[in-house]
């Protein structure tokens, strides 16, 4: 199994996890306990700790952009590319990924917290556009 598609797998459970690990132990602890219904949890009306708010917009992050590094590591896949440098920037993006959803979970927002959330964001994204790239180059 080649390192992007590896990073892709580790995309996905990353997701899961942070959703298992956060949300849904929120949501079952308070369910199981007594404190809330099933139906406590609409969609469109977050309440809750401020973590657990976040915990649910680092979620949503995941699953926005997830499609887009599919979308890169099947077209690695589908032109043949390969290079240590795909190789590399695969794992940056999921690093990245890792690093933006803990920092967005686990501190209390402000200005340099944000900032530093940007920052692997951006680290992301750049890494997916230089993916596109480095294969659009050698297609």
């Amino acid at each position: 199994m080649s390192i992007p598609v590896l990073s892709l797998l580790a995309f996905a459970v990353w997701t899961l996890l942070l959703l298992f690990g956060s949300v849904g132990a929120y949501r079952w602890s308070r369910i199981l306990s007594g404190r809330a219904r099933l139906t406590d949890f609409p969609a469109d009306a977050p309440e809750g700790a401020d973590w657990y708010k976040r915990a649910m917009r680092a979620h949503a992050n995941c699953v926005e952009n997830l499609p887009v590094f599919t979308a890169l590591v099947v077209v690695i896949l589908a032109t043949g590319s390969k290079s240590p440098l795909l190789d590399a920037l695969a794992v940056v993006v999921v690093a990245a990924r890792v690093c933006q959803s803990l920092v967005h979970v686990g501190l209390p927002q402000s200005q340099a917290v944000i900032a530093v959330r940007f920052s692997f964001f951006l680290v992301q994204a750049l890494s997916m556009l230089s993916m596109a790239g480095v294969v659009f180059t050698r297609a």
